[in-house]
């Protein structure tokens, strides 16, 4: 903070020099981190995060942050401030050699950003489409990448499958990506080259110019891969009572190694004197799978369950008016772009590429006054009718056979397993639709998997048994069916109130149709005919 010594004119004169000008803002994506694996959300005790919760104390803490189930559809929504069902990610993740991306016609965030005078530059995980050069970083608006362009990689060898997936890109001075392959950083923890490199970036950064630093690590990722000495300093308290307790172990040490790395940007930021014009973001991507923990919420990664979409997340800024508190508000992970839009100062209108339209509210007043900003996000929206299914026709017939069942009442039918899992119909078969207004919310459709609870240690005995409140259900149970849930009562979601409030019910489902016009059709998924795109051992664009 400025001096407090200064007199109050002369502190306010340079106050408002230094938050009238345009922040510099460093925006930090963690990978599949539990809600419950933090310290500043209130449960966790056994994992070391010192520097987020420093952070997250001092800044603002957001209660009902929300994001995708899964990566690419999070990130896409990050990148361009739009729902997934515009962009086409509502269909999932991005698989290695498909040939599909974010639309060239989106402006990402970056390029919004550097249209504005932002050096921008990114590290770590992309994961947004690489199919064509077009589609890479450097290519939507990042001066700089240095990292990975697939969904996960060895921590050491930075191999996706047999392929290195890790490279330090720029443009040459005639717009062509300059594609430098590290293979020298073999061996080299992927935590750390992305801390290391995210410190340079800050020291070489010329702090009258607004920076744009993207910082998207990869724990907790899988694999699960943490140094040795590392895990001997960092989880030493976790016990060995927990089930798998050695993946714990692993998991927890490559979070407290994040958090030690986010620590350095945030020394680099204040060494610079950068940090008393920054805002920080940090959030995570989606919850966590079966190695973390996301209690007291339900379910996790790839659920549209409160432990899968609402993620541990702060904002840090001396810029903030009002701080150390815990902001209830609804918040989504499309309003960052409108945020960092309204910062930057953009005018969209005046820019010769047209700007989509987004779904995004600006929420810096939501973060420094506590001000109310929406009351409606939604979670998820998959209709069939909007894409060509590539897996099949039997994937097809299974989806026609259960049709989405958008009613009124509670009752669940279990939809065949054997049926439904070979198929992948998790991600294919599915028709159905999730919202949030108020404090209900509703998931209502086919091929819903349900999930259950993570305990507070992390233990996943809990989370593995997916069952009704008989018990008679098995593991990943799918059903078709519908469910409402009051939040602020019931953040767990266990009682579903669709039948005592149908006339809720029927308010949500009238709001569906709005949004399918909006939803993006999709063609058949494209694959790589050769399988996989490896070009001397190394994944490269290959359209």
């Amino acid at each position: 903070m400025l001096g407090t010594l200064l007199p109050l004119p002369v502190l306010l004169i340079l106050l408002n020099l230094v938050y009238s000008k345009q922040p510099h803002i460093v925006l930090i994506v963690a990978d599949d981190l539990g809600y419950n694996d933090v310290g500043f959300r209130g449960f966790n005790t056994f994992i070391s995060t010192q520097n987020l919760d420093k952070l997250a104390n001092e800044g603002v803490i957001l209660e009902n942050h929300i994001v995708s189930a899964t990566c690419s559809p999070s990130r896409t929504s990050l990148m361009t401030g739009r729902y997934a069902i515009r962009t086409g990610f509502w269909k999932g993740n991005l698989k290695r050699n498909e040939e599909f991306g974010l639309g060239l016609d989106e402006t990402l965030m970056p390029e919004m950003l550097k249209r504005n005078g932002y050096r921008t530059h990114g590290v770590g995980k992309w994961h947004l489409g690489m199919f064509t050069w077009e589609h890479t970083p450097v290519k939507r608006g990042f001066e700089t990448w240095f990292g990975m362009y697939l969904a996960e990689q060895n921590y050491y060898s930075h191999k996706s499958v047999e392929g290195i997936d890790f490279r330090d890109n720029y443009l040459d001075a005639d717009g062509n990506v300059v594609d430098n392959v590290r293979r020298d950083l073999e061996g080299q923890y992927s935590t750390h080259l992305f801390t290391n490199r995210s410190v340079e970036l800050i020291q070489a950064h010329d702090q009258n110019e607004p920076l744009f630093l993207y910082l998207a690590y990869t724990s907790v990722h899988t694999p699960h891969q943490a140094p040795q000495e590392d895990v001997e300093k960092y989880a030493m308290n976790i016990s060995a009572n927990i089930t798998d307790f050695l993946m714990r172990k692993k998991y927890s040490t490559m979070i407290s190694i994040m958090d030690e790395g986010v620590g350095r940007v945030v020394d680099a930021l204040k060494q610079k004197g950068m940090m008393e014009n920054t805002v920080l973001v940090f959030t995570s991507d989606n919850g966590a799978g079966l190695s973390g923990s996301n209690y007291p919420l339900r379910g996790g990664k790839r659920s549209f369950f409160e432990g899968g979409v609402r993620a541990a997340s702060f904002v840090y800024s001396p810029r903030l008016e009002k701080s150390g508190y815990i902001n209830k508000n609804l918040h989504h992970v499309t309003d960052w772009y409108a945020t960092f839009q309204k910062l930057a100062g953009d005018k969209p209108n005046l820019h010769q590429k047209p700007q989509l339209e987004i779904d995004g509210v600006d929420i810096w007043s939501s973060l420094s006054k506590g001000e109310p900003c929406r009351d409606e996000v939604l979670y998820e929206l998959r209709d069939p009718s909007k894409r060509l299914d590539s897996t099949g026709k039997d994937a097809r017939d299974v989806a026609r056979a259960y049709p989405v069942s958008l009613n009124t009442s509670s009752t669940t039918i279990q939809l065949p397993y054997d049926e439904m899992r070979p198929l992948k119909a998790l991600n294919y078969a599915q028709d159905f639709f999730a919202i949030r207004w108020k404090n209900w919310k509703l998931i209502t459709g086919t091929g819903i998997t349900l999930h259950g609870w993570t305990s507070s240690t992390g233990q996943t005995d809990e989370y593995e048994q997916f069952t009704d409140e008989s018990g008679n259900l098995h593991d990943w149970t799918i059903v078709s069916g519908t469910f409402l849930f009051d939040l602020t009562v019931d953040i767990r979601e266990k009682n579903n109130l669709a039948d005592d409030y149908p006339d809720i019910v029927k308010k949500l489902l009238n709001k569906r149709q709005s949004y399918v016009e909006k939803v993006k059709f999709i063609s058949e998924r494209k694959y790589d005919k050769h399988g996989i795109s490896l070009v001397d051992g190394v994944w490269k664009p290959w359209v």
